[in-house]
């Protein structure tokens, strides 16, 4: 059996879910993708054990191990999704990542003064304003 083979399709198969994880906004697209690039791992750790002809098939235990990582890990990562998406109502990556920014964003040290003793009068408060969006920003 030729090497180049399964090496060209494990790397295509990897390339893809690369491009998944990069490109895609939907968490759960996002950790098909992962799914996608473990699987490319494993078409190479068999490829290379068969190639080897090793008498261990330490190639095959190492990917019966990631494919039982690879199940936990979809089994985690899609209790989290559901968790997020019923508190949130989006699984958006964009729009999650702006939710939590926006939350640690919306009290800055210096203003936290000013709210708990009542000083910011009305000229100051477009200027924390700007420092709120600047943050976030």
């Amino acid at each position: 059996m030729h090497l180049a083979y399964p090496a060209v399709l494990s790397a295509l198969l990897f390339c893809t879910g690369l491009y998944g994880v990069l490109a895609r906004r939907n968490a759960i697209l996002v950790l098909m993708s992962v799914e996608l690039m473990l699987n490319a791992v494993n078409l190479n750790l068999v490829a290379f054990d068969v190639w080897l002809r090793d008498t261990v098939h330490s190639g095959q235990a190492l990917t019966l191990f990631t494919i039982a990582i690879a199940a936990a890990e979809i089994g985690i990562g899609l209790a989290i999704v559901l968790a997020v998406h019923r508190n949130r109502g989006s699984s958006d990556v964009d729009r999650l990542r702006d939710t939590a920014e926006t939350d640690a964003a919306e009290t800055l040290p210096g203003d936290e003064a000013d709210e708990i003793h009542g000083t910011e009068d009305q000229a100051t408060a477009p200027a924390g304003k700007a420092k709120k969006a600047e943050a976030t920003a």
